[in-house]
């Protein structure tokens, strides 16, 4: 009787759990706005497009940038994610590398998300 209790409560926190990620933290669903800014790789692999979502006089504007990938069939990606913004300064370092408003990501596994600091 004990171990199932244990089972069901490890089961129900786990799916509060990621039911609060899903909706307060998933970068796969931030709001998509509108094109501000879209910048290749130097070789070409990845475009990163920026967009710019404002929420109206109540809510400050964000910036979404998305990575896509030019020479694979693979969705594209959600990297960056900042509060308080409202343009998108993107410069490559390398055919991985970008600087996004001053933070660097290598791609495409890094990200950055205002709400993970």
């Amino acid at each position: 009787m004990k171990k199932k209790v244990t089972v069901t409560a490890l089961l129900v926190a786990g799916l509060l759990g990621y039911g609060i990620y899903w909706a307060f933290f998933d970068m796969n669903r931030l709001p998509e706005g509108d094109l501000i800014s879209k910048v290749n790789s130097p070789d070409g692999t990845y475009t990163i497009k920026a967009y710019v979502s404002n929420g109206g006089a109540t809510v400050a504007p964000a910036v979404r940038g998305e990575l896509t990938f030019n020479k694979e069939k693979r969705a594209s990606k959600n990297i960056y994610w900042n509060y308080r913004e409202d343009k998108a300064n993107i410069h490559w370092i390398d055919e991985d590398t970008v600087i996004i408003n001053e933070k660097e990501l290598t791609v495409p596994d890094e990200t950055f998300d205002f709400r993970n600091k």
